[in-house]
């Protein structure tokens, strides 16, 4: 008898209802005036993925963290251009939108009156959420982000790719591993390496100075990978130029810890969920609820009629 695989889609809820909220206009309110639009918007988005690309399982991931305190540790500059107010005893709040920031409540309720799996573990990043699911995945899976960060997990061999939104959902770069290879000369592995190397401003990584993404490529090529490039910074007979070689050596403490917050967790303790798409709505009164007091219209119906197909 043959194996039946299920494919399971993974969302980074948080990239995708920000694309959502600068994509729709705020002109898309409820009854009583409140914006709408990331939550119309991110309903749009689920259709449309689902409608073309046919997930068996689908679990919205989210960011119970967005900057872990553990990540914070080990580089002080992760993501701090972001924060908006610092709290000692919890995670630290992000400058968001102020008509942004009171949606996300109504689109997690949302998910969870359609039925849909939502995720987030307390310390962790969605990126993190979405290595450890994939990780343990028995079978292909697409991850749906704006985050390059997540091409780390391409993976052929498993089915691994990556659907990075061009314009909305609509048009989607798929990423696997030729892509990878044309575009930066790595892997899914390489790609953590390369960002590690060259940085990233927009998560306050510093990088290695004077490494910049080409030379960064270059030097994987070379060497393999981050281990290989550092072994050879200690090898004479290395071909590495000697401006390289001495970047490299003054970085060594950030090499050494780079690679914990730069590489996704595989090992987070995730919640039992079920994944598997709804094909009815898991608590109808309280989307109907939802949807008066919020106007979700259209937007939902639509939803709601692909999951019954």
């Amino acid at each position: 008898m043959r194996k039946v695989t299920r494919r399971l889609m993974l969302l980074d809820t948080a990239s995708l209802y920000f694309r959502a909220y600068f994509g729709v206009p705020d002109s898309v309110k409820a009854p009583d005036g409140t914006p709408v639009n990331a939550v119309r918007g991110l309903l749009d988005f689920i259709d449309r993925l689902v409608k073309d690309h046919r997930p068996d399982d689908l679990v919205a991931c989210m960011d119970a963290d967005w900057r872990p305190h553990w990540r914070v540790e080990l580089i002080p500059s992760y993501k701090a251009h972001r924060v908006a107010e610092e709290h000692a005893a919890g995670p630290d709040e992000e400058e968001v939108p102020d008509t942004l920031s009171p949606q996300v409540p109504v689109i997690e309720e949302v998910l969870d009156a359609v039925g849909i799996a939502r995720v987030g573990v307390e310390g962790y990043e969605a990126d993190d959420v979405i290595g450890t699911f994939t990780t343990r995945a028995p079978g292909p899976v697409d991850i749906v982000t704006g985050d390059r960060d997540l091409y780390q997990l391409v993976d052929d061999a498993r089915g691994v790719r990556v659907l990075y939104p061009l314009r909305g959902v609509g048009t989607l770069q798929l990423t696997d591993e030729a892509f990878l290879r044309e575009k930066y000369g790595v892997d899914g592995p390489g790609y953590a390496d390369l960002a590690l190397l060259r940085g990233d401003p927009s998560d306050g990584l510093p990088g290695v100075p004077g490494i910049g993404e080409k030379t960064a490529a270059k030097l994987l090529a070379e060497f393999g990978d981050l281990a290989g490039i550092m072994a050879a910074v200690d090898d004479p007979a290395s071909k590495l130029s000697p401006a390289q070689r001495k970047r490299l050596d003054a970085a060594r403490p950030y090499v050494a810890i780079a690679p914990r917050v730069v590489r996704v967790a595989a090992d987070v303790p995730l919640p039992v969920v079920d994944p598997a798409l709804p094909r009815t709505p898991r608590d109808p009164a309280a989307l109907d609820a939802l949807t008066a007091r919020w106007g979700l219209g259209g937007s939902l119906e639509r939803l709601l009629g692909t999951l019954r197909r």
